[in-house]
Order: C-alpha cells, then structure tokens, then sequence
C-alpha cells in the first residue's frame, strides 16, 4: 500500500505530509483547495511528465516522495535487481521526484538515481489511476481492445502474434527493398561489403570488452599494485613481527593458558585458524602480484585492441551488440542485392508463409477473445446492477479486421440501460454519469485479476448523485477489502465510505496561499460531510444527518 506521500512547493502546496492507511482512503475539500495536487505529486512519482511551472511561486524546486509498504516486492524487486538496485528492505519501496526550475531534476528510487523510464515501469506495477479525462477512454477502440485482453489473460498469445507479424512487415520490407529500380544497386552493394569486411576484420565479441578493460587496468598500474602488494606481504608474513609471526606468539600463549584455564582451549583452535587465513591470503596475493608484469607491448596491444572496439561502436549503433547486428543485416542485405532475383522468388515463398502465420496466430487470438467476450460482458452486468442499473445490459462485440500489430479483430463495447432498448455502442448512448459507473463496474472486474495494490480514483462520482452515489461509495469500500483505494470525491455519500478521511483546506497567510491536508477524526468528519451536504453554514440539522450517515455506512 501506498503508506505516506510528502510534497514540498508544489502549486499552492509548501509542504505538506500525508499518511495513508488500508482500505478506502478519501479525499475531500472545496473545489480549488488542491484536492487533485495528491493526485499530480503521486503521478510525478509513478513517472508522469513533468513542467516547471509546477514548481511554487518564489521556490527553485518542488519535490514528491511516496512511501510504499508491500506485502510481496518479488515483481518490483526483479526489476530493480535488473537495473542494480538494492531490493526493497523489509517490502519498504521510496519513490522521490525533485523538479528544479534551473539544471535537471532527480529520480530516485531507494535512493538511487534511475531513469524517468524506470519509474514509470516501477509504478505501473504499484498504482492504477484513473481520473475524470480517462472515462472517455472508453470509447477508444484500442483502449476496449486492451480491456478484453487483459480480462482474458491473453498476454502470451498477444505476444505469439505479435512475433509473427512483425516478422511477416519485416520480409515484406525486405521485398519491397529488392523490388525496388536497378539504379543504385552497385553502389549499396560496394557500401555493404566495406561494412561487412570492417566489422569482420574487427572479429567483435560481446564479452571480450570487460575483460580487456580490467586487464587494461591491471597493467596499466603494474608497478603501484607491485608496490601495495609488497607492502601487504610484508606485514602479512614476510617482515620481522608480521601479523603471522604476532598470531603464532598469541597460539602458544593461549595453549600454555589452556593447562590453566580450559575456555582457552577454544581460543587457541580460534587463533589457529586465523593464522591458517594469514597463510592462505599471503599464498593468493604473493601467487597474484607475481603473475603481472609490466609489459609495454602487451599494454599496447591492449591500447590498439579498445581503440578498434570503440570506432566499431562510435561507427555502427553505440554497442557491440548494435555492431553485430549491423554485421548480420548487413551480410543478409548483401545476399539479397547479389542473388536478387532468385532472392525475390524466395522472399516472395518467405512472405506467403509469414502471412499463413501471422493469420494462425491471429485466429487463435480471436477464439481465445471470443470465449472471453461473454464473460467479460456478463461480469461487468453484474458489477452494473450493483451500481444502480438493474435492468442494463453490457455487451462486448469481438469483429474481424485487417491484419494489424493488435491482431486480426475489432472490439465494439456495446450498452443498453433500460429494459427494451437495443444494444448500441457505448460511445453513442451512455451519459457521462453513466460512463462513470461502467468504468467503475470495469475496475471492479479487472481488480479481482491484477495484482497491482493501489487504485486512485480522482472524482469517479462525477455527474452523478443521491441514492447511486451511495451505491459507487459502497462499490468503493467494496474494491479496498482487498487492495488500497485512494478517491477524491465532492460527494458526502461516498465520503462517509472511507476507513480514513482526509480535508484538503486552502488559507492565505501574509499574502501567500496555502494548502494543507488534515486527517480527520469522528468530530472532524462530521463537520466536513455536514459541510458537502449544506455548504460553510452548518446548522444542527445538515450535523446531525452527517452524523447518521456516517453511523449508516
């Protein structure tokens, strides 16, 4: 869960430290308090963009730091081990984010600096967050495409898919090129081979570079590591009163001890040991500063050798493994220019048998959305009767399409609210309070199938109210049973869901603005629900309904 959040000089905020709790956390205040500064500081953490004029009027910086506890790091810390970073202590994650209005800013992440790229990876795993601009996504055929699929699970054939059409585009390119008039080919050809013959006589090994490097190193300071090493042996065993001569004189003191005191026999089998150590590393550094000698010619061949590495690279893609690839497709372009026509009547073969594919691939797809169709649309109906529309029907429509790098379907998300209306696609018929609830009945169902701890909701309530606000609130508490729920609501009846209650208040002091965030106890919340209810004058009446809304929930 998201534990605490502190944000320093952002907009109206100077500084100002939340602490989250389990469960259903809501946000509340007047509208321009900076009830959605929360939302923006946890996105600069999760690696959202950023633009300087964020930053406090009068400041240089702003920052945004969030505290995650978590309960299982297994995935986040496999990503932080590929990029060298310490795994999370005791499931501990720090996320900071440090905007400066001059230079670069900082990323953070346990407090190693990581790339924004980074961040965004390490918060796709911790939060979902949904605000009032994401309910038109909805209506993005991509977006219903990718709703379908991560409902169905079908990541690996996605994946298989995705392989065979890139590599039926890739020969089609490949064809295309040949096809292409004869002008030219000589001197593509002449380019080619010079590449090839260059990157062949560099004889490029991915692994080869390290190991140069270190004995670059190595010889390069020959004499001082000779030097250092003497000076280690010599105190080791070599010199008069070494630590080898001062540990044999402290074992016989203790074996003449141990006639007299027997805990001393422990301690001479202890000081054994230790000089058994001293006479084990004399061996390896003696062994080891013998073995190197510095020779000016090996040194620079070593010079030349690094020389080479770094033109191929500066050359051909900045890596070795981009030099090498450069190599192979260099080799394979070469082979199709020379044997041109026979090379195109085996592209074309080639092309026929990648199409095959990228349809057998496409068709397994498509019955895998097919099967997962009706039960996506049967699983967000329900969520919708419990959100008020007892009588809707939701509808998933898979289609066939064209070839394209998602698969071979369309996806049309299909509504109808009432009894006796047709299906119709959702863009045309829903409201935006409607489209409001089935985004949420579609949060509900795919909450039961990720694993991502956190999900945001910045005024999901929107355009909506009465009895169906308290219906989504009730939905709200439901979804952070098992995850942390973190909502902005302007509605009381989905305020009083929430296990913790935070106000966003806004105050001017000596001609400045300033927000600050209170957690609220029992006394507090009813002020501020009487307030959502009736306004900054709060009578007996509008404290009193606060305080059987509160007790009702």
């Amino acid at each position: 869960m998201l534990a605490s959040l502190t944000v320093r000089n952002l907009a109206l905020v100077d500084r100002v430290e939340v602490s989250f709790g389990e469960g259903l956390n809501v946000i509340t205040g007047e509208t321009g308090a900076g009830k959605s500064i929360l939302i923006g500081a946890l996105g600069l953490v999760l690696g959202d963009r950023a633009d300087k004029s964020m930053i406090r009027s009068g400041e240089s910086f702003c920052s945004a730091e969030a505290v995650f506890e978590l309960s299982d790091p297994a995935a986040i810390d496999a990503l932080l081990d590929e990029q060298g970073i310490d795994p999370c202590e005791d499931g501990q994650l720090i996320l900071r984010r440090v905007i400066k209005s001059s230079g670069t800013g900082q990323n953070q992440v346990n407090g190693c600096a990581v790339t924004l790229g980074l961040m965004k990876e390490v918060g796709r795993l911790l939060v979902d967050m949904h605000g009032p601009h994401d309910h038109q996504s909805l209506f993005d055929e991509d977006f219903q495409l990718e709703f379908l699929d991560g409902y169905g699970r079908h990541a690996a054939e996605l994946d298989a898919y995705r392989t065979a059409y890139r590599a039926w585009r890739d020969l089609e390119s490949r064809k295309a090129a040949l096809e292409g008039p004869e002008e030219g080919v000589a001197e593509q050809m002449d380019l080619l081979a010079y590449r090839v013959a260059e990157l062949e006589e560099a004889a490029l090994d991915p692994e080869e570079e390290p190991a140069l490097l270190r004995e670059h190193q190595t010889l390069g300071n020959a004499r001082e590591i000779q030097e250092l090493g003497g000076v280690a042996c010599e105190g080791l065993m070599d010199a008069e009163g070494s630590v080898f001569d001062g540990v044999a004189l402290v074992q016989r003191a203790l074996n003449d001890l141990a006639e007299l005191l027997p805990d001393a026999r422990e301690w001479s089998e202890e000081a054994k040991s230790i000089s058994i150590q001293v006479q084990e590393l004399y061996r390896t550094l003696s062994a080891t500063i013998e073995g190197i000698e510095g020779d000016p010619a090996r040194l620079q061949w070593l010079d030349d050798r690094l020389a080479v590495l770094q033109k191929m690279k500066r050359k051909y893609g900045g890596s070795v493994d981009e030099a090498l690839r450069t190599l192979e497709q260099g080799r394979e372009r070469y082979r199709d220019l020379a044997g041109r026509g026979e090379r195109l009547k085996e592209l074309e073969q080639e092309v026929g048998a990648a199409h095959a594919e990228v349809h057998r691939r496409g068709r397994a797809l498509r019955k895998k959305r097919a099967a997962a169709a009706g039960k996506l649309a049967a699983a967000v109906t329900g969520e919708l009767r419990g959100l008020g529309f007892e009588q809707a029907a939701f509808d998933v429509g898979v289609a066939e399409a064209d070839e394209r790098p998602s698969g071979l379907d369309r996806v049309e998300f299909g509504f109808a609210p009432n009894v006796g209306e047709a299906m119709r696609p959702l863009r045309s018929i829903a409201s935006s309070g409607e489209i409001s609830r089935v985004m949420l009945a579609g949060k509900g169902v795919l909450a039961e199938l990720d694993r991502i701890p956190v999900l945001v909701f910045d005024e999901i309530d929107a355009n909506i109210g009465g009895e169906i606000a308290s219906v989504v609130g009730r939905k709200l508490a439901d979804l952070a049973r098992a995850r942390q729920v973190l909502c902005i609501t302007h509605l009381p009846q989905v305020a009083v869901f929430g296990a913790r209650h935070f106000a966003v208040r806004k105050s001017v002091d000596q001609g400045r603005t300033y927000t600050r965030v209170e957690a609220l106890n029992l006394d507090d919340r009813v002020d501020e629900v009487a307030r959502m209810l009736g306004g900054k004058d709060l009578t007996s009446v509008t404290r009193q309904h606060a305080r059987e809304m509160l007790k009702a929930r």
